[in-house]
């Protein structure tokens, strides 16, 4: 991890690296929603599902997931649907590589849409925590006025083994040091640049969660198109546990 005093801060607001490890695991209710599901031909519908990430590692399952006595099991090398007793119904290894000359419109199968949420879900779930992790390159960046608001900035470049929509992506955050963006590429879906606004932060365990997320399609500037709601997630009944 490349340190800075913008990082520091950010850790600090968010509940402190001290107490983040002294968890393994967080676990959370979500409601997900937005344009991208259809497109993709895998219909969302308004079910609240678990979802359970780890912590120090990159792993994470929900369910739900397909039938009501299924689950996901992810990690960048591998995703699989599982019955809930760990029968493996369906698996693929070095997922990634399935959505290669994807474009927006290209349909997704179960196990990439299981792959997606994966990986997102780990990110959003533990930000900006990752971002000590081993490997990750943090460097600050320059701000930007939104919401009538200057942000500070954080660019990430993820190291090889981590799973995220592009290699490198930008964190914004408020003069509180809470974070307020995610700007990031969705490279398995073509690689569209998304604004991802992140807000109703709560208090869960002494960590500091962001409940409501809201990611919009950019247009050739990098503004955020407002009719292009990709994805939204309502997050509820967060537990962290040792």
């Amino acid at each position: 991890m490349m340190t800075t005093s913008l990082l520091d801060s950010v850790l600090e607001a968010h509940g402190g690296l001290d107490r983040w490890r002294s968890f393994s695991s967080v676990a959370a209710t979500i409601v997900t929603g937005g344009k991208l599901w259809g497109i993709k031909g895998q219909p969302q519908d308004p079910v609240p599902r678990r979802m359970s990430v780890a912590l120090q590692r990159q792993r994470a399952s929900v369910q739900p997931f397909g039938a009501p006595d299924q689950r996901t099991d992810f990690t960048p090398g591998r995703v699989a649907i599982e019955k809930l007793d760990g029968r493996v119904v369906a698996e693929q290894t070095a997922p990634r590589t399935t959505f290669a000359d994807h474009v927006l419109s290209t349909p997704w199968n179960p196990l990439q849409r299981a792959y997606f949420n994966g990986y997102a879900l780990w990110t959003y779930l533990t930000t900006p925590f990752f971002m000590s992790l081993p490997g990750m390159v943090v460097t600050e960046i320059g701000p930007v006025l939104d919401h009538g608001e200057r942000w500070r900035g954080l660019q990430v470049r993820y190291p090889d083994g981590i799973a995220s929509h592009s290699r490198q992506e930008e964190f914004f955050f408020g003069s509180d040091f809470l974070i307020r963006r995610h700007d990031y590429r969705v490279d398995v879906a073509g690689g569209f640049a998304a604004q991802h606004h992140v807000s109703e932060i709560v208090d869960a365990g002494g960590i500091m969660v962001p409940t409501r997320r809201r990611a919009y399609r950019c247009d050739a500037a990098g503004r955020p198109l407002a009719d292009e709601l990709m994805v939204a997630i309502d997050i509820s009944d967060v537990s962290f546990a040792p």
